[in-house]
C-alpha cells in the first residue's frame, strides 16, 4: 500500500548521472517507457460504460479504451488474463483495467480478483472508481477536512460526522474514508436502518471501522442527527432537498456541511456550487459545494489514471489512493475566504 501511494506524487524517477555527466545508454534504455500503445479495458457492471470515465481516461493518456459492459466478478479473471497474455511482458505497464458501475463493494471485489488473476511476470494496473464514487468521496472528505481544520483547528479524528444518502456509492465511500481518518460516522437513510445494515457490516468486516446506522425519514429525525454533528456530508440523489437551513440552525456544534448535488435544488439549503469554506448566510457553518468537490474529484481521477501509465510496476488503486491524492491537491490550493 505504501509503495503504491508513492506513485500518486506523479514525480518521474530521478536519473543519476554517471561520473562523466552522461548516463550510460543501457541505463537510459532501461528507464524508458515502452512505446506500446496504452490500452485501458473498462469493466462496467452496467449496460454501458460511462462517457465521463472514458473521456477522463483518454485525456489522461490512454489511446485505446475498450468497454466490457455487464461485467461481473465471475468475468474478471478471464478478462485480466486475456489482457495480459496477449501482450509482451514489457507492455504490461501500458495495459490498464478500470472498474466502473454503481456498486462499491462489487468494484472492490473485482479489483481484488484482478490482482489475484495476475501471473508474473505478466502484469497490468487497475483502478476502481464505480460511478466516480471513490474519487468524489475522496474529494469531498479532503475538502471538508481542510475547511474543518481551518474553522476549528482540529483534524477529523474524533469529529462527529453525519452522512446523508449513505446507501449510495458516494455516501458509503465517504463514510469509510471519514471513519478511517478517525471520525465517528453516523450513516443515515430515509428508508430506514435495515437498508444500512449491509454497509455497516461491510465497514466492520472489510475496513475495520464502526459505522452507526440511523433512520432519517422524518424532519425530526434529520434535525436530531444534525444537532449532534460537527460535520454533515450530503450525498443523496440529485435534485432532492434533504436538509433545510432551519434544521441546520438548531445545531450549536455544526461547523461544516458539504453537498455533492449540483442539480437544483441543492441537497442542503444555502449551499452554493463553488463554496469552499464560505459561511452559510446568517450562520457560523462553513459550506463546501458540489463544483468545488467536482474540481478536486476531476484532478484526482486524472492523476490516478496518469499514475497507472507512469508506473513500471503493477498498481491497484482504490479510494485510499484517491483520498491520499485529493488531500495533496486540497493542500496545494487555499480555501475561499
Amino acid at each position: 500500500m505504501d509503495d503504491q501511494s508513492n506513485l500518486l506524487s506523479e514525480i518521474a524517477p530521478t536519473q543519476t548521472a554517471s561520473e562523466g555527466g552522461q548516463q550510460p545508454a543501457s541505463t537510459r534504455r532501461s528507464r524508458k517507457q515502452p512505446s506500446a500503445t496504452p490500452i485501458l479495458h473498462f469493466l462496467s457492471t452496467q449496460a454501458f460504460a460511462s462517457p465521463f470515465d472514458v473521456n477522463m481516461a483518454v485525456d489522461a493518456g490512454f489511446k485505446v479504451v475498450v468497454p466490457h459492459t455487464n461485467a461481473g466478478l465471475e468475468h474478471t479473471t478471464g478478462l485480466v488474463q486475456d489482457a495480459i497474455f496477449s501482450r509482451p511482458v514489457e507492455y504490461g505497464c501500458r495495459t490498464g483495467l478500470f472498474i466502473g458501475g454503481k456498486d462499491a463493494l462489487l468494484a472492490l471485489d473485482m479489483l481484488a480478483a484482478a490482482q489475484a488473476a495476475l501471473v508474473p511476470p505478466f502484469q497490468l494496473s487497475a483502478f476502481a472508481d464505480p460511478g466516480g464514487s471513490f474519487t468524489t468521496a475522496a474529494a469531498m472528505v479532503a475538502l471538508v477536512e481542510d475547511v474543518y481544520r481551518a474553522r476549528t483547528g482540529h483534524s477529523l479524528k474524533g469529529a462527529q460526522v453525519a452522512v446523508f444518502g449513505a446507501t449510495g456509492v458516494v455516501g458509503f465511500a465517504s463514510s469509510i474514508i471519514a471513519a478511517q481518518a478517525g471520525a465517528k460516522v453516523t450513516m443515515t437513510s430515509h428508508i430506514g436502518v435495515k437498508a444500512l445494515e449491509p454497509f455497516v457490516r461491510a465497514g466492520r468486516a472489510r475496513f475495520g471501522v464502526d459505522l452507526k446506522p440511523v433512520a432519517a425519514g422524518r424532519a425530526t429525525d434529520k434535525a436530531s442527527i444534525v444537532a449532534k454533528a460537527d460535520i454533515v456530508l450530503c450525498a443523496a440523489a440529485a435534485g432532492v432537498r434533504v436538509l433545510t437551513q432551519k434544521q441546520l440552525a438548531k445545531s450549536r456544534r455544526l461547523a461544516v456541511v458539504a453537498d455533492v448535488n449540483a442539480v437544483p435544488p441543492s441537497g442542503i439549503e444555502g449551499v452554493e456550487l463553488f463554496d469552499r469554506g464560505r459561511l452559510l448566510d446568517g450562520s457560523d457553518v462553513a459550506s463546501v459545494g458540489p463544483l468545488a468537490i467536482g474540481d478536486i474529484k476531476y484532478k484526482t481521477q486524472a492523476a490516478l489514471f496518469r499514475s497507472m501509465l507512469a508506473s513500471r510496476e503493477t498498481v491497484m488503486l482504490d479510494f485510499t489512493h484517491a483520498f491520499a491524492k485529493a488531500r495533496k491537491l486540497v493542500c496545494a490550493r487555499p480555501a475561499n475566504p
